[in-house]
């Protein structure tokens, strides 16, 4: 005698059949395949069972050993599939009961008068293969049906018997009742099956919508996020392709912008608000270099660092840059709400030859190289508080429309001595 499974392995079958034998890696259209099927095998179980009830009820009492064996073996394959879990084995064994199972009960009541068009039932194979396997396997199955269904016509015409019919006594008008439910019957199982896998797919649909629309608004996040680190041109470069990314400009004009003193300030304040200090003032200065045309490229510290002529959203970018490097100036002095501490900056301003890439493959940032940069880093750390000096290139580029101070020399490291300009502000027309 096989002794009883424990109990967790009988809540565990319990389960995948309540489940319909789905598992947790199964893909959305197979777990509606395996519901449907399920779904399906439970219909033609009952209404069988109904049919045999029906006839014993208003007809001849014939032998009921087909219909009992026919439930037996759909019983029996779902409780092997349960235990196998082997939908792709399921699945054929049971479109194969539901095609040639009416046959076998057609000959074996009689003709197709008196078995009232029950083969009308095996139409459950093609059609249940156009939902289980695919539109092209289907075909398989629906000439099966036709040929059995032709092969059934041939023997009714060359073996049709009277004694056939006398011997099970079916009236022509239960006969013809029967035809009326089966052919309503398979209508409305196929109905209620079309209806149910409708209604999955599109719930399916829905859910790969929904999945679509986050996927395109974490994309537009990442876009945005990447838009953030680099200029737009790069970042396109960047994701349709591995090259390096290293670009040579004849002429830009950079500019560093640093805060005077910040070591001090900052030590007097916590770290929460060493940040929102400089998150207020940096943004502000975001938003202006945007509003110019301009292009921010880092902040490092307590050094903000924005260049113009890397695009063509600003053709006079030296002229931008200046205005720009005026307004921020303006900024700390009159707006006390975004520079809370009173902050001073020094600006320098240079012109001339850069390179331009993309450093790394992780947390990799937008840079630039070049004599110019290191030009303009070293006029910002020889400036004064508040002040914005320029090399002798940019001076030249806008000394018609901009005032500055007299040439001043001054010496730096590993340049040697260098004649800077102090910018003022716009020349105004009389």
């Amino acid at each position: 005698m096989t002794p009883a499974p424990p109990p967790a392995e009988k809540s565990s079958f319990i389960e995948r059949l309540r489940i319909a034998g789905v598992e947790p890696g199964d893909s959305d259209e197979l777990r509606l395949n395996k519901q449907l099927l399920m779904f399906a095998t439970g219909l033609i179980s009952i209404t069988s069972m109904l049919w045999t009830l029906i006839y014993w009820a208003v007809g001849p009492q014939f032998s009921a050993t087909l219909p009992y064996l026919f439930q037996l073996l759909l019983a029996g394959n779902v409780v092997l599939y349960i235990h196998l879990r082997n939908f792709d084995l399921f699945r054929l064994s049971q479109l194969a009961l539901f095609l040639f199972a009416p046959f076998v009960m057609q000959w074996y009541i009689g003709n197709f008068i008196t078995g009232s068009g029950v083969i009308l039932w095996g139409l459950f194979a093609p059609f249940g293969a156009i939902l289980f396997f695919g539109v092209t396997e289907s075909i398989a199955w629906f000439v099966a049906w036709v040929f059995l269904t032709a092969l059934t016509g041939v023997f009714d015409y060359l073996l049709a018997d009277a004694t056939i019919t006398a011997s099970l006594a079916i009236p022509l008008r239960i006969s013809m009742v029967f035809f009326a439910l089966n052919f309503i019957a398979v209508a409305s199982i196929i109905y209620v099956l079309l209806r149910y896998s409708i209604q999955g797919k599109l719930k399916i649909e829905a859910r790969l919508k929904e999945a679509h629309q986050q996927l395109l608004t974490e994309q537009d996040r990442s876009e945005r996020l990447l838009l953030n680190i680099l200029p737009a041109p790069i970042a396109l470069r960047l994701k349709n392709s591995e090259e390096t990314i290293a670009d040579g400009f004849a002429d830009a004009s950079v500019m560093f912008a640093d805060i005077v003193n910040f070591t001090q300030v900052a030590a007097k304040m916590t770290p929460g608000q060493v940040f929102s200090m400089l998150n207020s003032i940096f943004s502000a200065f975001d938003d202006m270099a945007e509003k110019y045309g301009l292009e921010k490229i880092k902040t490092i510290g307590d050094a903000y660092m924005v260049a113009g002529g890397l695009n063509t959203e600003s053709a006079d970018y030296s002229a931008a840059i200046a205005d720009l490097a005026l307004e921020m100036n303006a900024l700390l002095h009159r707006d006390f709400a975004v520079n809370t501490a009173h902050l001073e900056m020094r600006m320098g301003i240079g012109t001339g030859p850069v390179v331009a890439g993309v450093v790394g493959k992780k947390k990799f940032i937008y840079d630039l190289w070049g004599d110019t940069v290191n030009l303009a880093s070293r006029i910002t750390s020889e400036s004064s508080p508040g002040m914005i000096h320029c090399d002798a290139a940019t001076h030249r580029r806008l000394a018609e429309r901009f005032e500055f101070n007299e040439p001043q020399t001054i010496h730096l490291k590993g340049k040697g001595n260098m004649t800077i300009y102090r910018l003022l502000g716009r020349k105004t027309s009389l």
